[in-house]
């Protein structure tokens, strides 16, 4: 089966179509289930990141999107069509690899090139080299053509795997763990760069990381993958602020938990008490009934580190301070909660005087900071 999308936006009908989506669409890989049951649609012109560990099935998405692989049962579908038995070559999509897979014997302008050249009617050299110095533009490089790919820095060879990806003008650019490779700086840098190029392209981009920073700072929208399912998308801030299960708490951002049973729950607002007998309030994520087993999520800058007992606090020894530049974060140790991460603004840190391990402290935070979540 052969398909072409030039005629895209005619079938697609109303901008409103998703430009891509999965319905029902499993994989199996002989006894091992990759993808389970994925259902969702992808927005045009969206940031989306498929975030999860190792074997969630994140990749296994990405490439049944590209082509690489048919779902066992269901659909992927482009556009509106179907496009289970549409060969890669044939699909308005292009990847990045993590080891952008770059050929070391071409220069960056024949890289970029390779796969305009493999087109029939191939264009015409004029043609082709416009587009290549327009990519190289694009991504920073104008003038790069002529060099030697063991001649690039790993960031500029990463921009060399952007320009050969983008050249073709796909309807989506997959990204599957494209800044892996890049130390801690550069890979901020090519996030930022990322973002750019996404904005001034105008298409959609599908991320594929491990890396919640990475899925956090860039992406309109994230899907939390594990055992070959999704299990909560939206927004960075909706999943930061409202996960739906520890799961996710844990995975998105960083976070302490506090293990107990319902003891009350009315509205939005509940409370937990610990198997040692202390009772804690917070947000309620889920209708949880009394007696339920329960853990109440706080992020680490939600809690307060003081040198004094407030009117809800409980003493704490520091065990370990880490300075991250516009903060600190504290390793606390409760005698009953056990270890606790507490981040302390450099701002809020100076008022308060600082700790130091072997310190004693308080700790203390709002009754609505905590949300309390069923245990997985």
């Amino acid at each position: 089966m052969q398909s072409s999308f030039d005629d895209r936006a005619t079938r697609a009908g109303a901008s409103n179509t998703p430009i891509a989506e999965f319905r029902d669409a499993t994989k199996r890989f002989g006894d091992v289930l990759a993808a389970d049951a994925l259902n969702l649609g992808i927005a045009r012109g969206e940031f989306l990141s498929f975030l999860g560990p190792s074997g969630c099935g994140k990749t296994t998405a990405l490439r049944m999107l590209a082509g690489f692989e048919a779902p066992t049962t269901g659909a992927v579908l482009l556009d509106g069509e179907q496009v289970n038995e549409v060969p890669a070559y044939h699909r308005p999509v292009n990847m990045v690899f993590q080891h952008y897979a770059l050929f070391p014997h071409l220069t960056v302008a024949q890289n970029i090139a390779y796969g305009l050249i493999q087109r029939r009617p191939r264009p015409d050299s004029a043609d082709v080299a416009r587009k290549v110095d327009r990519a190289l533009e694009m991504v920073r490089l104008p003038g790069f053509g002529a060099r030697r790919i063991w001649e690039m820095s790993g960031g500029q060879q990463q921009r060399v795997a952007l320009a050969r990806a983008i050249v073709n003008e796909p309807k989506i650019l997959l990204l599957d763990e494209p800044l892996a490779a890049l130390d801690r700086k550069l890979r901020r840098e090519m996030q930022i760069e990322l973002q750019t190029l996404q904005r001034q392209l105008g298409i959609t981009f599908v991320l594929v990381t491990h890396d919640q920073e990475e899925a956090l700072s860039m992406s309109d929208r994230i899907c939390i993958m594990r055992a070959g399912k999704i299990v909560q998308s939206g927004a960075p801030s909706a999943l930061y602020d409202q996960p739906n299960s520890r799961y996710v708490a844990d995975f998105v951002g960083k976070s302490n938990f506090i293990d107990g049973f319902m003891v009350a729950g009315a509205g939005s607002g509940g409370h937990i008490r610990t198997a040692s007998g202390l009772r804690f309030s917070g947000r309620v994520a889920n209708a949880l009934p009394p007696g339920t087993a329960a853990t109440l999520s706080l992020r680490p800058e939600q809690v307060e580190l003081s040198h004094r007992a407030g009117a809800v606090s409980e003493p704490v020894t520091v065990i370990n301070r880490i300075f991250l530049g516009e903060h600190t974060e504290y390793l606390v140790r409760h005698a009953e909660l056990g270890d606790l991460l507490v981040l302390v603004a450099r701002q809020a840190e100076a008022g308060e005087g600082g700790f130091t391990a072997g310190d004693t402290g308080y700790i203390g935070w709002a009754e609505d900071a905590g949300l309390i979540l069923a245990e997985d």
